[in-house]
């Protein structure tokens, strides 16, 4: 991921948490991704930004015991969580690195797939990932990322605390350097990046009562705290009066959440 702080969501124990439980919750798209793509026994396969778990156990089972995964990621408590899960998996055939994702230092054209989820989104010059990726992989290898744009980031009925808590985070992402609408630019950046042979699937999560993901907003709105009340976008007791509203209307059952669109983009670099 990106160096620093400059993960716009930040790396606090709740955020490590959250993505902890959001592999569990796209690991179904995930693995759709990847049987798509077709993933040899025996590949090589490069994980950016794997956070605290990423995609590194999905990656191990397709791989397979002559295989290899590596997982890449900037920040040393999300490092030390994915060795954690790797060793407590025995997943054997997998190995965490710390490193940036924008310059990795591993060899060029080594990879036969590199992949990244919901990373492009959330730093500044995702193009800088892109174009490493691209570097990586070898001649015909896949390159492939799944992201979101929050085109579709919706509720019904309407709610001024909603509409205000988007609004924040995207004064927070320009100002950070995110583009919150990379989704939908995703295949041409792949293209400009040299790739062939493009695919996309596009996803959009409805989120009813008991959806683990409909409450997304508000974990963001505690990753962010500290980056609006800095930014001086509100005061500390309005922002706070705006967690508790959007948290309410969340958990009226008659609310309609959709988030998305994701989109999951790949193609292969010329042979």
């Amino acid at each position: 991921m990106a160096t620093g702080d400059r993960y716009v969501l930040g790396y606090r124990q709740a955020e490590q948490e959250r993505l902890q439980r959001q592999a569990e919750q796209l690991g179904h798209e995930s693995a759709r991704l990847f049987d798509e793509i077709g993933i040899s026994q025996g590949a090589r396969v490069l994980e950016m930004g794997c956070g605290p778990r990423g995609c590194l156990d999905l990656l191990s089972t397709r791989v397979g015991a002559s295989g290899r995964v590596i997982g890449i990621e900037v920040n040393p408590d999300a490092v030390a969580l994915a060795e954690s899960f790797v060793a407590e998996r025995g997943l054997e055939n997998v190995e965490v690195v710390a490193g940036d994702a924008r310059s990795t230092g591993l060899p060029e054209g080594s990879f036969d797939l590199v992949t990244s989820r919901l990373v492009l989104v959330l730093i500044p010059q995702p193009t800088q990932v892109i174009a490493e990726a691209v570097t990586l992989a070898r001649p015909g290898g896949a390159v492939a990322f799944h992201e979101t744009d929050w085109a579709a980031v919706i509720c019904d009925p309407p709610s001024r605390a909603w509409t205000t808590v988007v609004e924040l985070f995207m004064a927070v992402a320009e100002k950070n350097g995110n583009d919150f609408s990379l989704g939908r630019k995703l295949p041409r950046l792949l293209r400009q990046a040299g790739l062939i042979d493009l695919h996309v699937n596009p996803i959009v999560h409805f989120c009813p009562p008991g959806n683990p993901r409909r409450p997304l907003l508000v974990d963001f709105v505690d990753n962010m705290r500290e980056r609006i009340l800095a930014l001086h976008l509100v005061e500390e007791e309005e922002l706070v009066q705006l967690r508790q509203a959007l948290a309410r209307h969340l958990d009226n059952p008659d609310t309609t959440v959709f988030h998305g669109p994701y989109i999951q983009a790949w193609g292969r670099k010329p042979a």
